[in-house]
């Protein structure tokens, strides 16, 4: 709901029909083409995905990774290199980038700060201290078994952003929440450090995928935080119109009607399962639900349910590019985290530097 409709709901009786009508019609004239500029994105989403299949560290024949892909052997070196790396990757860069770019938008949406994201608030830096801790304490061996112990994390770093920044005089506060958040996950950052150097087994484990990478997991891996993903995806969904509505500010959702404490609750948990399970599969790649989300509400302006829809192709487009870099840029492979830091971190410079110009 934009700023127009609410303002219209509290306008006086005596307002006209005819006045009314031309912003009520708006949304509605603009749809369809939000709905076709979805088309290109699709169409960029999968050249992608294609560049995933068919680049990488080592030159393949684009004839003979279709060949691959089409008569699945065993014995071919080449089969196996597709199967085993470059299928898992590509799945993967979907399911993380689509889950990553959402969180984002959900993050913005309920902090309603456009500067933040999961990376930034230190949820992916509590998803990963409790992996860290899993597989250093509890013999935590598998993505699906640690999965559950990512989301355990995200769900208790988002928890514990809010308390903090919902507390004291200046509660609800977007700037004191991402401070708060870019404490907390200095702090657990700290933490990760401290158990991963005094155990040299779990660091050797741990060292790619603390960088963020799509390398070396198995498709049935990636499949396993699918669940996760899908649960998140659809509650994101189901949230937008309630996010709307908090967008207009806490007195304003509880005139009309709305629950805010509920709503934060439930993003929360969509926040958790989404972050979470691309952490869990992926490690602590920062800046793609920055950049994802922002991208697309200067698309379609502040509407959560197209910048969901935008996002979740947006977000993949980039990682799936930014992972396809990595493989080339060197003869070895630059883990995903790095290059989108490379990427993010310019973004998140020309966001800061355009919000202290909109507010002097």
């Amino acid at each position: 709901m934009s700023i127009d409709s609410a303002s219209r709901g509290s306008a006086a009786p005596a307002a006209t029909p005819a006045a009314a009508d031309p912003p009520s019609t708006e949304p509605h004239a603009r749809a369809p083409r939000r709905g076709l500029l979805l088309i290109p994105l699709i169409a960029l989403c999968a050249l992608a995905l294609i560049a995933s299949m068919l680049v990488g560290s080592r030159s393949i024949p684009p004839t003979e990774v279709l060949n691959a892909l089409a008569h699945p052997d065993a014995d071919n070196p080449i089969s196996q290199t597709v199967w085993l790396s470059r299928v898992p990757r590509t799945v993967l860069i979907l399911l993380a980038g689509a889950a990553l770019g959402v969180a984002g938008g959900l993050m913005q949406a309920v902090t309603r700060n456009p500067m933040t994201d999961p990376g930034i608030l230190g949820v992916n830096a509590g998803a990963s201290l409790a992996v860290v801790v899993g597989l250093a304490f509890f013999g935590v061996t598998s993505i699906s078994q640690y999965m559950w112990w990512s989301f355990a994390g995200a769900l208790a770093t988002s928890v514990l952003v809010f308390i903090i920044g919902n507390s004291g005089a200046a509660r609800g506060n977007p700037v004191r929440m991402t401070l708060s958040g870019v404490a907390l996950g200095a702090v657990l950052a700290g933490f990760s450090s401290a158990v991963l150097l005094t155990n040299s087994d779990v660091l050797q484990r741990m060292r790619g995928w603390s960088a963020g990478t799509t390398a070396s997991q198995p498709l049935d891996a990636t499949w396993s935080i699918a669940p996760l993903i899908i649960v998140g995806l659809v509650i994101a969904a189901l949230s937008t119109r309630s996010l709307d509505v908090l967008s207009l500010g806490e007195a304003s959702a509880v005139a009309m009607g709305a629950h805010p404490n509920r709503i934060r609750l439930v993003v929360l948990i969509a926040i958790a399962l989404l972050a979470g399970g691309a952490t869990a599969a992926a490690g602590p790649i920062g800046f793609i639900g920055l950049l994802a989300p922002h991208v697309a509400r200067m698309i379609v302006g502040p509407h959560q349910g197209w910048i969901m829809a935008y996002s979740v192709l947006i977000a993949p487009i980039v990682l799936g590019f930014a992972d396809v870099v990595g493989r080339v840029i060197i003869a070895g492979e630059v883990p995903v985290g790095v290059v989108t830091a490379f990427i993010g971190a310019p973004v998140l410079i020309a966001m800061v530097r355009r919000f202290r110009v909109s507010e002097a």
